[in-house]
């Protein structure tokens, strides 16, 4: 099971119109459930360098099927993958990738969004995830 360009498309104007209206500019990458990119769009205005760590956000939380901050909060000193961000050609564990589920609760893909404070691209994420 793989998601569409279709439906990564609606998720990023869900994004889109989440960045939007909280009167942010987001990065927002859309990638299969081979962590592939199938969509992505750089609002006008976003950081350019925000571009790489949307992608990144989205690999992440397809890599490990949890939220992007999970994988925070266990990768701090002390936790079980303390240095985990250095695996896989770099991770990113903040906010603001998400796993993207089908109906039937099948991981399809992932969203990731950069761009803003960690709270905002959470947020942006999840308006995005939300549109499947």
């Amino acid at each position: 099971m793989n998601i569409t360009l279709k439906q990564a498309q609606a998720i990023i104007e869900k994004a889109m119109a989440k960045a939007k209206e909280i009167n942010t500019k987001m990065n927002i990458s859309v990638v299969d459930a081979g962590a592939n990119q199938v969509a992505f769009v750089r609002m006008d205005g976003a950081w350019l360098g925000s571009a790489d760590i949307a992608l990144k956000k989205a690999k992440t939380a397809r890599f490990f099927d949890m939220p992007t901050g999970e994988i925070g909060k266990i990768s701090q000193p002390g936790e079980s993958l303390f240095g985990i961000e250095h695996s896989n050609g770099g991770l990113i564990s903040f906010p603001g990738g998400l796993p993207i589920k089908n109906k039937d609760g099948d991981i399809i893909g992932a969203i990731g969004v950069s761009g803003s404070t960690v709270e905002n691209d959470h947020e942006v994420a999840g308006a995005g995830a939300a549109a499947i």
